[in-house]
C-alpha cells in the first residue's frame, strides 16, 4: 500500500499496515502531523520515519511522538528494509512496557557515587574506593560489586575526570619499568630480587599525591533516558567500562558495565 500524502495515508490504516513509512515533509498534513494521527487511531502499529537535510529537530520530534526510527534521505534501501523487520518484529508495548528499562533505571545515581575532589590525595582516594567494596543499598537493592572507580570534581563542582583501579596500578610503576631498553637489553630478566620492596615503596611514595595529576579523563556520556542497547553499544565501541550519565548537560549517574550485565540476568529472570 502506499500513499501520496497524510490524508491517504490515514485512510489506509483501514488495512491494518504491519508498519508505516513516512516522510517528514508531505504536502498538506506534514510527517509529525500524520504520525501523531496514526498514534492516536492505531498506537501498536510502528512507523519509521524518512527526513531530508536539516530535519533533525522534526525527527527528534517524531521519536517523542512514538515513531520506532527515523532515516536520513536518500535511505539504503537494505537499510530501511531490515527496519522495517524489525520494527514488525518488535514486542507488544504490553509486552515490553515492565522489560524494557532506560539509562536512568539501572545507573548508579551521583549521591550514591563516590566522589573526590582533584586537590585531594591517592591515600584518601585509595581509602574511598574500598569503601565502594562493602555492601550497600542502591535503588533498593544490594549494589554486588564495588565501583572500581571515582568521580573527580574541581573545587567548582565540575567533573573533571575519574580515578580508577586501573589508574592507580599506572601509577604505581616506575617509569624505568616502561622506558626504552638498549637493543642488547631486549631479552633482558629481571630477578626475584630486583622486585623486592619495590611494590610498597612505590605506593608509599604517590601516596601524597593529589589524584588530579594521575586520574583518567572523563568517561564517555550517555543521555538518561536513552535505551540500554545504545548503552551497550557505546561500551563495546568505546571501550570503556562505564559512562556518565546526563541529564540536560548535567550529570546525574554512572552507569557501569556490570549495570548492563545485572540487567541481562534480570531479563531472563
Amino acid at each position: 500500500m502506499d500513499a501520496a500524502n497524510g490524508e491517504e495515508a490515514l485512510a489506509q490504516l483501514a488495512n491494518d499496515p504491519d508498519v508505516v513509512v513516512l516522510d517528514i515533509r508531505m504536502p498538506g498534513m506534514d510527517g509529525n502531523e500524520t504520525l501523531a494521527e496514526i498514534k492516536r487511531q492505531k498506537p501498536e502499529i510502528p512507523v519509521i520515519m524518512l527526513t531530508g537535510h536539516g530535519e533533525g529537530e522534526a525527527a527528534k520530534r517524531s521519536l517523542a511522538q512514538g515513531a520506532f526510527d527515523f532515516l536520513s534521505k536518500p535511505c539504503d534501501i537494505d537499510t530501511l528494509a531490515l527496519r522495517i523487520v524489525d520494527a514488525c518484529q518488535q514486542p507488544a508495548a504490553d509486552e515490553t512496557e515492565e522489560a524494557e528499562r532506560r539509562v536512568q533505571d539501572v545507573m548508579i545515581p551521583v549521591e550514591e557515587y563516590t566522589k573526590l575532589l582533584e586537590s585531594q590525595t591517592v591515600a584518601e582516594g585509595i581509602k574511598e574506593l574500598k569503601r565502594t567494596f562493602s555492601p550497600q543499598l542502591h535503588t533498593s537493592s544490594i549494589m554486588e560489586t564495588g565501583h572500581r572507580s571515582l568521580l573527580v570534581f574541581d573545587a567548582g563542582g565540575n567533573l573533571t575526570g575519574i580515578l580508577a583501579i586501573t589508574d592507580l596500578l599506572e601509577a604505581v610503576m616506575p617509569s624505568y619499568l616502561s622506558a626504552p631498553k638498549p637493543s642488547t637489553a631486549d631479552s633482558l630478566q629481571y630477578s626475584p630480587m630486583f622486585w623486592t620492596g619495590m611494590f610498597v615503596r612505590e605506593v608509599s611514595q604517590m601516596a601524597a599525591t593529589p589524584v588530579g595529576e594521575l586520574m583518567s579523563p572523563t568517561p564517555p556520556s550517555i543521555d538518561a533516558d536513552a535505551n540500554l542497547m545504545e548503552a551497550a553499544y557505546l561500551m563495546v565501541t568505546n571501550q570503556c567500562r562505564r559512562m556518565v550519565v546526563l541529564e540536560q548537560g548535567r550529570v546525574v549517574g554512572v552507569i557501569r558495565e556490570q549495570d548492563l550485565f545485572f540487567e541481562m540476568e534480570r531479563v531472563l529472570r
